[in-house]
């Protein structure tokens, strides 16, 4: 039933309640489902693949010494899957936000649907509703605000609240409440990057499992604050110096954000992929040549991409994970970029060459940043040779996005990674849901 909240006077709408309206008003056509089965799919495979990783095993742990498992309660099971989807770098990202929509949103969706037992449009439905949250929000947040904030911590809440609230069926007064309580949760800093440590998958998991929490507990009837966004001790006041609070609402009529989200297809930080994608092309011109012919790599690249990605050496697989210079070598020497690309041995063979390249920022990549994220990667051989590629966009963004026979094929990829059996039944499980299906049993945990 709706809420009211005494003593307050409603004279204006709130950033949160035109938010809530915009969200609901907006079409959803069968193609619109198909994307989101789609992208559901990546999230789930990112899931179980990330069970096979040292911080999936430590969540593992956790989960079997501290949660009931035989029964956990829906935001537990949120975090966990939240975290498990984190961590392999695989999961998508939304440039325009800097979010990663799929490791918050499903999560929540996924831990309350198989609950409440629905399925099939409800859940898509849910998870259109979450992206949209997530990544306007993270949208409207300003560059300042990665600098120093994990956008996919600080602005997830809004989203898996927001997909809570769809399967919860709450009203629009509720829904507000609900993002509420869930932004005064956001948090995550950038501190893990200088170690590695696993801070960045607890970022994931919090943040699906606190607008879980915060759109159940809205469901009971606790309050939130409706200017979470713009209040003088609100979201943006605090920890976004430059907010563009206009992106909250602006282009309401646009195609959905979950169909503007990006997919990786390599398991690396997003901002290293323009350059591996630029790589690659200049990989079979080079392929008789052997590294120590190499005298320098150049790669122009964007601001961010430098202030999250310029490590030098890499000392463990996730630091090269977020090493411009390893992944730019590492493409350059080796047939693929998989996990195996990250191993020791891989981090060896490539030192030497990664230790050649050279990032800055340059135009026009700088100033296209966040709208697109392009890379120039030049090689320079000893004989004076020069070998160039650019890219404006790179493989996987909507400009240039992976077929659905590639996504079924990352997806086989991932669930082979982490130990399942019948890869086909979850896949096809997950895109039934389109087809208005039954949630699939992953049998997760």
């Amino acid at each position: 039933m709706p809420l009211s909240q005494p003593g307050l006077a409603k004279s204006d709408k709130s950033l949160t309640e035109g938010l809530v309206a915009l969200i609901r008003a907006k079409p959803i056509e069968q193609a619109d489902y198909e994307a989101a089965a789609l992208l559901t799919l990546d999230a789930v495979a990112n899931i179980l693949a990330g069970r096979n990783s040292d911080p999936g095993r430590v969540l593992l742990e956790w989960w079997q010494a501290r949660v009931n498992h035989e029964a956990p309660e829906p935001s537990r099971l949120a975090f966990l899957m939240g975290g498990l989807c984190h961590i392999l770098e695989t999961d998508d990202l939304h440039r325009g936000s800097l979010v990663h929509p799929g490791c918050v949103v499903v999560p929540a969706v996924w831990a309350l649907a198989q609950s409440n037992g629905q399925s099939g449009h409800d859940v898509l439905r849910a998870v259109l509703q979450g992206f949209e949250a997530t990544t306007r929000v993270g949208m409207a947040v300003g560059p300042a605000h990665y600098r120093l904030w994990h956008n996919t911590a600080t602005c997830g809440p809004y989203g898996s609240a927001m997909a809570a609230a769809a399967l919860l069926e709450l009203d629009d007064t509720q829904t507000v409440h609900a993002l509420g309580n869930a932004g005064t949760q956001s948090a995550g800093l950038w501190q893990f990057l200088e170690t590695g440590a696993m801070s960045k998958h607890l970022h994931a998991g919090h943040a699906a499992e606190a607008g879980l929490r915060a759109a159940d507990l809205a469901a009971f009837g606790f309050t939130g604050p409706r200017k979470i966004l713009e209040g003088e001790k609100g979201f943006f006041k605090a920890a976004c110096p430059d907010a563009r609070r206009e992106m909250v609402l602006a282009d309401a009529d646009a195609p959905w954000q979950l169909r503007r989200t990006s997919i990786k297809p390599w398991p690396s930080c997003r901002h290293t992929h323009p350059a591996i994608d630029a790589a690659a092309e200049l990989r079979a011109a080079l392929a008789a040549t052997c590294d120590d012919d190499i005298q320098s790599i150049e790669v122009g690249t964007y601001r961010a991409a430098l202030d999250v990605c310029n490590r030098p050496v890499a000392h463990s697989e996730y630091e090269a994970k977020f090493s411009l210079q390893h992944t730019v070598a590492a493409t350059l020497l080796f047939p693929r970029i998989d996990f195996a690309a990250f191993d020791e041995p891989s981090r060896r063979k490539a030192a030497s060459l990664a230790l050649r390249v050279t990032p800055v920022v340059e135009e026009p990549y700088g100033s296209a940043y966040p709208v697109n994220w392009g890379a120039r990667v030049r090689v320079i051989l000893k004989d004076g040779t020069e070998l160039e590629a650019r890219r404006e966009n790179t493989k996987g963004d909507p400009e240039a996005p992976l077929s659905h026979e590639d996504m079924v094929a990352k997806a086989e990829m991932l669930l082979a990674h982490g130990g399942v059996r019948d890869p086909g039944a979850v896949i096809d499980g997950v895109l039934g849901l389109a087809a208005k299906g039954a949630l699939p049993d992953l049998s997760l945990l």
